[in-house]
């Protein structure tokens, strides 16, 4: 098993040599910055050929969204973290419940702080998983494995599947080897990195761009953004107090005390403080407005007007 795990380990692009880079060891501090910002700016290019793709990850989610389904990220390692990282900052960045994006690690909790090497072999911890997040048909599952091979994000995504979830999968080798059973695979092919086998580098910058389209890109979707500005975030921060005033007073050019009144009426939510200003009416009126505009607020401003 171990002699057939390095061949499919040496064949794969992510743990090739990179030409580019083979006298590393030899090069000066500013050198050596130049190349890996060389090979960081040819990662953009990879993802931009997986946006059809990603576009229709995102349809899949939005749908999932409406149905009241979760997005769950799976991964090991890098891959892990990242999808508990885009997980965690969705609910300050768009108010969202914390139970709607959630990233799910190998080896759990602490692995997150302290690497747990070979708790991504633990094939049936990845099954077990899906099974402790009760997933549904309503759920989206998507794994995110640089290699595309981790047994325990593989072992999830196959459980997922027999749930009834949708599937996603990430992943930074080519799609000509991709031979997972999922709905959608992305799969933006960065080539081989600076220092072989280091996916915690372009592979891993890569997975993070595609993890802030799919949540950015439906949130949008879901009404959750006015113009270009954040509207649905929460003020459980000074930070985010402050900036919740400076969307509004942006927005509708109101002056600091006058913003913070209206949020104060509002309590506390932007887009009801907003729709006040904009359509001249109560937080009532505004709150019935966003309701009937599912929550969108260019479509409050227009209902009643």
């Amino acid at each position: 098993m171990s002699k057939e795990l390095f061949e499919n380990l040496s064949k794969l692009s992510t743990e090739q040599r990179n030409p580019r880079s083979m006298n590393l060891d030899t090069l000066s501090t500013e050198e050596i910055l130049k190349l890996i910002n060389n090979e960081d700016k040819l990662v953009p290019l990879a993802v931009e050929e997986e946006i059809p793709y990603i576009a229709q990850a995102v349809e899949v989610a939005v749908e999932a969204f409406k149905n009241g389904g979760r997005l769950i990220y799976v991964g090991a390692g890098t891959s892990g973290r990242l999808g508990i990282l885009d997980a965690s900052e969705c609910p300050p960045t768009f108010g969202t419940p914390h139970e709607m994006i959630v990233g799910v690690m190998s080896g759990g909790r602490d692995a997150v702080f302290r690497a747990k090497e070979g708790s991504e072999d633990r094939a049936d911890e990845g099954e077990q998983a899906m099974v402790d997040m009760n997933i549904t048909d309503k759920d989206v599952v998507c794994g995110i494995a640089a290699s595309r091979r981790t047994p325990y994000v593989v072992a999830a995504i196959k459980k997922a599947k027999e749930l009834g979830a949708k599937t996603l999968y990430v992943t930074t080798n080519p799609r000509a080897e991709f031979d997972l059973d999922v709905d959608v695979a992305i799969c933006p092919e960065v080539g081989p990195e600076v220092l072989a086998g280091s996916t915690r580098m372009k592979s891993g910058t890569a997975q993070k761009l595609v993890l802030n389209m799919i949540t950015t890109t439906s949130m949008v979707r879901l009404g959750k953004i006015y113009e270009n500005m954040m509207v649905d975030l929460q003020m459980n921060s000074q930070k985010l107090e402050e900036r919740a005033k400076r969307v509004v007073m942006t927005v509708t050019g109101l002056e600091y005390e006058e913003a913070m009144k209206y949020l104060e009426q509002a309590g506390g939510h932007v887009k009801t403080a907003l729709v006040m200003i904009l359509a001249d009416v109560d937080a009532d009126e505004a709150r019935a407005r966003l309701k009937q505009a599912n929550g969108f607020v260019r479509e409050a401003l227009k209902n009643g007007g």
